[in-house]
């Protein structure tokens, strides 16, 4: 069993707990495998209070690991992936100075009351929280939300708030700088100051465990790291081993598929992995295109051996996505 603190530890260091999440998207994953590594790592960033960052290149679990972390602590999961155009201001809070501006000139025009024009108008009526703010302090930021209507996080999982929250931002390599530089005195002090606002928001109660992900595309600066403990996930490289891991996911995922699909799917993904690498093709395929390949070649066809026909059939659409284009490391 776990408590909201820490996840506890499988009975055998070679064990995996199996954390199944309800959906009923037929693209979505439905497990995800936490392994005594992850654990350790999630458990230590708990207890020392810094963000965990995720580290490894696309298709290895990093974005899963947080939602199965949320799952298994029975934490409130909240969530933002970064994009190029990201600020770190928009994990805070954002204000809608336009649509305040264009309210204060409708106001203006109609020469309503000084008194109520002033009330409509107050900063707060257009102040919303950011994913951050749910995560740091979860009553505050609901108050606002329903006096701005805006929406409170979906918790699809069933995670509760009053154990705590995880928040995940994901793939944080695909913004600028400021942001996590901008970031840095939130999360090392865990409360910032909304604009318009006197009081700063805390992390109150059951600290929340903040897992950030990249796929190292984009340099983090060095100050960030420092406050962050690192979690590296990464494919096995040798072929018996990377097959293993495979067959062992795809069994969670898939548990009627026969094991010769599972392991004839996983010696296809090895070889185009192994071409990609030495062609210095990226992205290489990885679990996530395994699994892919998997869901829809169960899903086309109805016995073993249209299974194995159909994995021929559409493995280059799901192993081999980009033939004949490179970068360097």
């Amino acid at each position: 069993m776990s408590d909201n603190r820490r996840i506890s530890l499988p009975k055998s260091p070679d064990a995996d707990i199996e954390v199944v999440f309800p959906t009923d998207d037929v693209q979505a994953d439905r497990v995800h495998l936490l392994g005594t590594t992850e654990i350790h790592a999630i458990n230590a960033a708990i207890v020392a209070g810094r963000p965990l960052l995720v580290r490894g290149e696309p298709g290895t679990g990093k974005s899963q690991l947080a939602r199965a972390a949320a799952r298994q602590l029975g934490r409130a999961f909240v969530h933002h992936v970064v994009d190029s155009r990201s600020e770190s201001r928009d994990l805070l809070w954002t204000f809608d100075a336009v649509r305040r501006l264009a309210d204060a000139q409708l106001a203006g025009s109609l020469e309503e009351d000084a008194e109520k024009t002033r009330a409509d108008l107050a900063v707060e009526n257009y102040l919303e929280p950011g994913p951050l703010w749910w995560a740091f302090h979860w009553e505050s930021a609901a108050a606002l939300a329903e006096r701005v209507k805006a929406p409170v996080p979906a918790q699809r999982d069933g995670g509760d708030w009053k154990l705590g929250c995880v928040f995940l931002l994901d793939e944080i390599d695909k913004a600028e700088s400021e942001l996590p530089n901008g970031l840095l005195e939130a999360l090392g002090a865990r409360e910032f100051t909304p604009f318009g606002r006197s009081k700063p928001v805390r992390a109150e109660g059951t600290p929340p465990l903040v897992v950030i992900t990249t796929n190292e595309e984009r340099a983090l600066p060095d100050a960030f790291l420092r406050r962050c403990l690192v979690l590296r996930l990464e494919l096995p490289k040798d072929q018996k081993e990377l097959v293993d891991h495979l067959i062992h996911r795809g069994k969670a995922h898939f548990p009627s598929a026969p094991d010769t699909i599972l392991r004839k799917a996983a010696e296809m993904l090895f070889a185009d992995r192994k071409a990609a690498i030495g062609a210095n093709i990226f992205p290489r395929p990885g679990q996530a295109e395994y699994l892919d390949l998997l869901r829809a070649v169960l899903g086309l066809a109805d016995d073993e051996k249209e299974w194995e026909a159909m994995l021929d059939i559409v493995a280059p659409y799901t192993l081999r996505k980009h033939v004949g284009t490179g970068r360097s490391d």
